[in-house]
């Protein structure tokens, strides 16, 4: 899934020689510290957003060095037109209870980019967010993924708010300079922010309309076998008499992987088999043998 998120940035200026070496192994030209200028961003961190989401804190660090070599980017629109600054180095920080990546970017001199420059300076351009891709999003409450379960993010399940966790960091794309971040903190330091784009966006966006609606129907497929794995469910447990009611079993169902449904539909099928076994329709009395006149036998 793409995720965009928030961020801030924080001016600097002219790098250390640590910080030019690592600067030019991303440069295909070597480039001197007066040619450029170097700034810190506070990516994202392990809070919940103004989207009801956090990144998960263990997740942080293989995100961070995935940002490493990334471009800065303006209101992430995905062009060379927009490109601003790369990021040379990031590192996982941890103050106050909360943990968060910051990022090292740099900026050549010279043209446009001295504009830039000056609005990093006067704190015009100091919010951020983050393009990536996580792997996983799944529920505060109760760990299942996120849309699966039941749980609405923003709401409270027994005095505890339900947002969803971001886990498993697949890829890193962009920063960018934007208005409003959705992460309060992000932004130079700190911020980066903007709005999702949805897949029927990007579908379009990339000329992929044929494999969204590959997609589209596939998940309607599996929202109908979902639908019957769980109707299975509930007819199991009412045959098996377990003593609860059918609202109690739609419910666990309803919050249960798909991968635990078909588990538990193969060992309550098996109790059923066991506590009322199959009859055939013809009775035989095993223990009764014809007996054949043996005047007729050749």
């Amino acid at each position: 899934m793409e995720i965009k998120k928030e961020a801030e940035a924080i001016s600097s200026g002219i790098p250390t020689a640590a910080q030019l070496e690592a600067i030019n192994a991303q440069a295909k030209a070597k480039l001197t510290a007066e040619q450029v200028y170097v700034f810190s961003v506070r990516l994202c961190d392990d809070q919940v957003d103004r989207d009801g989401e956090r990144f998960d804190t263990a997740a942080l660090p293989g995100l961070a060095k995935l940002f490493i070599g990334k471009t800065g980017i303006i209101d992430h629109k995905w062009s060379s037109d927009s490109q601003v600054a790369r990021i040379f180095e990031t590192q996982v920080i941890q103050e106050d209870g909360v943990s968060y990546i910051k990022a090292w970017a740099y900026i050549r001199r010279g043209g446009n980019a001295d504009e830039v420059i000056a609005d990093i300076e006067a704190g015009i351009k100091k919010e951020v967010s983050v393009g990536c891709a996580m792997g996983r999003a799944v529920c505060s409450i109760c760990g299942g993924d996120h849309g699966q379960c039941g749980h609405q993010k923003g709401e409270r399940y027994d005095g505890q708010l339900c947002c969803v966790i971001l886990k498993e960091p697949m890829d890193a794309y962009e920063f960018s300079f934007v208005a409003v971040p959705a992460q309060p903190a992000a932004g130079v330091l700190k911020g980066m922010g903007g709005r999702k784009r949805c897949l029927k966006e990007l579908a379009d966006t990339f000329g992929a309309q044929a494999e969204y609606r590959e997609l589209q129907k596939n998940a309607e497929l599996g929202r109908q076998y979902r639908k019957e794995l769980e109707n299975e469910i509930v007819r199991l447990c009412l045959s098996l008499e377990l003593g609860a009611e059918e609202p109690v079993y739609r419910g666990i169902a309803k919050s249960a992987a798909a991968e635990d449904l078909m588990k538990l539909r193969a060992a309550l099928q098996g109790r059923l088999e066991e506590s009322l076994p199959v009859q055939t329709q013809l009775w035989v009395n095993l223990e009764k043998r014809e007996t054949l006149e043996s005047g007729f036998l050749i």
